[in-house]
């Protein structure tokens, strides 16, 4: 789906204030995490990040990771609960591959979680993507973000 120029998957769920996305792996069970383009285009150009080690619990809503971008630095902020168990080691040497490729090479970390049908409910999914979309891009328009 595209709305305004930003391609969002519909096969995944989205953190709808920290632009991170969460898709899960049907044979594992793990969740992939990534940045979405909304987000990446009100940061502009990833320079660093830092993640987690593999073997971290993490928890919903804290931090996971550090980044720096061409407009500002932050946490990058956990969509699911669980246990870190893969981080993306060629992101963290090469940061823009989020910018060029964030729904594929440029996922960031992968998670075992631990409550990942009560957590992905309060994500965005499904029929729900287009009109938070919208909305973020008329806020993050007003905002002067993009």
């Amino acid at each position: 789906m595209n709305t305004n120029a930003f391609h969002i998957p519909n096969d995944r769920y989205y953190d709808g204030v920290n632009h991170l996305w969460a898709k899960a792996d049907s044979t594992t069970g793990r969740i992939v995490i990534g940045m979405d383009e909304l987000g990446l285009q009100a940061l502009g150009d990833l320079v660093y990040i830092t993640l987690k080690e593999v073997g971290t619990p993490v928890k919903r809503g804290e931090a996971l990771g550090t980044l720096e971008a061409a407009k500002m630095t932050g946490d990058i902020i956990a969509p699911v609960s669980g246990i870190l168990i893969g981080r993306n080691e060629i992101v963290l040497r090469d940061p823009t591959l989020v910018n060029r490729d964030p729904y594929d090479q440029g996922w960031m970390v992968s998670i075992d979680p631990t409550e990942w049908k009560k957590e992905s409910a309060a994500l965005v999914s499904g029929d729900a993507i287009v009109p938070w979309l919208e909305a973020e891009v008329e806020r993050y328009q007003k905002q002067g973000w993009i």
